[in-house]
């Protein structure tokens, strides 16, 4: 199942030229999986922090097809391409603009990879793309 969330390009997010300054996608890119969290898998960045756990992101990579610019609402996708022990990669595009390839690592209060919950290992499937 994809997941939908829009973000409307801010002054914030643009360079001197009108268009999104790269790095602001990988921003974007947290922003979408910070709120997928908390409405999709039932538990918020700001908890897990409270429970001494997190979601770090360990790899991404991205292509770019064509700029964003200011004012512009951007349709963005999320969806799970793999689901590990204690990872998950998820792809986020923007359809004609770009497709980005991040991995989260669910780590305990030791700060080591630790096996997904039950719970929200299930919920994270539901979200993983059919072959």
């Amino acid at each position: 199942m994809t997941w939908h969330r829009q973000i409307r390009v801010e002054f914030n997010h643009c360079d001197p030229a009108g268009i999104v300054f790269y790095p602001r996608y990988f921003e974007m890119t947290n922003s979408l999986c910070e709120n997928f969290f908390r409405e999709e898998i039932g538990i918020s960045y700001a908890e897990m922090m409270a429970q001494g756990i997190g979601v770090p992101t360990v790899r991404i990579d991205c292509d770019f097809r064509a700029p964003s610019r200011l004012g512009e609402l951007l349709d963005w996708t999320l969806v799970v391409t793999r689901l590990g022990e204690t990872s998950v990669t998820f792809r986020a595009e923007v359809e004609g603009r770009l497709s980005i390839r991040l991995t989260l690592v669910w780590l305990g209060p030791d700060f080591r990879p630790t096996p997904w919950p039950a719970a929200f290992r299930s919920r994270l499937a539901a979200h993983q793309e059919t072959p």
